[in-house]
């Protein structure tokens, strides 16, 4: 389970749980810059982040772990699609959340757009229980593993206050290796199936072409289908964990991901 841009592995917690449940194993990372993982300066670029995933498959493997189908959220759901495109030998398949389609470059053609459109708020000196409050106010509906997740993004200092895991140096570099990335180019060559689980509500993600890139990603991928999630947020696995873990669990079962 691979977690979105500035976001954390707590957040896939309540869709672990339900998949767990149904008899599945489930494991979570902190991507590099992230959570409790290592910040070095630089390798944000999508190639590294792949190589890493890779990395740590690898090690479950090598500790007894079936192969695995990988599932991604937003700029996660990017980073298993060229994990898929790299490592087909590593996964049986990937499970792309509202992300896996993102090809920025098509919002935003210069990065300088793309970089200041899309820099994150200055949340440096907010309390924590109003960082929780604001929330809980914008997801009313989500269950409280989700919001304590969210809260996960945040380191909590001594004074209450709280601060990005994910440097705001770290975000951009992120950021410029999604703008960069381009899975229109890979899609012809994955040799998975990929199942996306995309969100539709207001204020989602490109909203108005959505469903016009995932059209183009199921005409140029050998194996894929699209289960919405309408209304839903982008988050959708935080907020529906228990129905996501279920379409997963259906998929599996089913025999789409060989």
């Amino acid at each position: 389970m691979v977690h979105g841009l500035a976001s954390n592995a707590t957040l896939w917690q309540g869709a672990a749980a339900s998949l767990m449940s149904l008899g599945h194993h489930a494991v979570a990372i902190d991507q590099r810059g992230h959570g409790r993982s290592d910040k070095p300066d630089d390798g944000y670029d999508m190639a590294t982040v792949a190589d890493d995933l890779a990395h740590f498959i690898e090690l479950l493997r090598d500790g007894g772990m079936p192969t695995p189908v990988v599932a991604g959220q937003s700029w996660g759901g990017n980073v298993a699609i060229e994990l898929a495109h790299r490592r087909p030998d590593l996964i049986r398949g990937v499970v792309a959340v509202d992300g896996g389609f993102l090809e920025l470059r098509e919002h935003f053609p210069d990065w300088e757009q793309c970089a200041s459109a899309l820099r994150p708020p200055n949340l440096l000196g907010t309390h924590v229980d109003e960082f929780r409050r604001w929330i809980r106010d914008a997801h009313p509906d989500w269950p409280e593993s989700g919001i304590d997740a969210t809260v996960n993004n945040m380191e909590v200092l001594a004074d209450s206050t709280i601060r990005p895991w994910l440097s705001l140096d770290r975000h951009l570099q992120v950021l410029r290796g999604l703008w960069e990335h381009q899975p229109t180019k890979l899609y012809p060559h994955i040799e998975v199936p990929v199942l996306f689980v995309p969100a539709e509500g207001e204020g989602g993600i490109f909203t108005a072409t959505k469903r016009k890139a995932l059209e183009r990603a199921t005409a140029l991928l050998p194996a894929s289908k699209v289960e919405w999630f309408s209304p839903a947020d982008h988050d959708l696995h935080a907020q529906f964990p228990e129905r996501f873990a279920r379409v997963v669990h259906d998929a599996i079962v089913g025999g789409f991901f060989r």
